[in-house]
This record gives structure tokens, sequence and C-alpha cells, in this order.
């Protein structure tokens, strides 16, 4: 089992839709952080000590790029691996996510089987 989770995302039913593909795939964690925005993302990450963050890209106030642009620019949560999870799946978006420093990209609608294999090797790292 590991620690933390962090998973941002405007919509709370998207939050559970997370956390529930990551446990059917065998991904339990002790603790689940959620976060409705960037900014509160970057609270939360301040905060506490996180092993893995699933966050939507388009969301008010602060959206998934900017908080990943925000994170790594300032070296917060350095090392922690950043999935994607996004309805938005263009090659362009998806070459913008991973420049900005996302580990990981998976489109919804997802199955645990996609996330378990974009997850599993991040958190093996």
């Amino acid at each position: 089992m590991r620690d933390t989770v962090l998973i941002v995302d405007d919509s709370a039913m998207m939050r559970k839709i997370v956390l529930r593909a990551l446990s059917v795939a065998g991904l339990e964690f002790n603790s689940v952080l959620e976060a409705a925005d960037g900014n509160e993302g970057l609270e939360v990450l301040k905060a506490n000590k996180v092993q893995l963050i699933m966050c939507d890209i388009n969301m008010p106030g602060m959206n998934g790029l900017e908080m990943l642009r925000e994170m790594r620019s300032k070296g917060i949560g350095a090392g922690i691996p950043v999935v994607m999870v996004t309805t938005e799946s263009s090659a362009e978006r998806v070459r913008e996510a991973v420049a900005a420093g996302a580990s990981g990209y998976i489109r919804k609608p997802f199955s645990p089987e996609q996330v378990k294999l974009k997850v599993i090797p991040l958190l093996a790292a």
C-alpha cells in the first residue's frame, strides 16, 4: 500500500471515479487528498507529502497545466509523478502536458486497466 495520492479535478464525481479506478487497478493508498482546482492543489501539495498526483487539465481558476508549470518552476513536489486525466487528447495538448512536466496522460473516459498501465511504472521508478 502506498502513502498518499492527490486527485485534482473540479468535479467531485470525477475525483471519486479516479479513486475507484486506482483501487480497481490494485493501487491502494493510505491517504487520499483532493483539490477542486490548481490553486487548491498547490496548497495541498505544499502541506503534504504525496507520492502521486492525478490531475485534470480543464478547471476554473488555475487549470492543471498551469498548476503543473507552477509546481515544476518552483520545485514544489519535485520528483512526484503527475498524470493528467482529461478529455483533451489532441497531440498538441499531450505535447504541451509533457513539456510542462507531466509523467503520463490518460484520456477520459478511461478504464482501471489504462490507469494501471500508466501509473504502476511511475510508482515503481
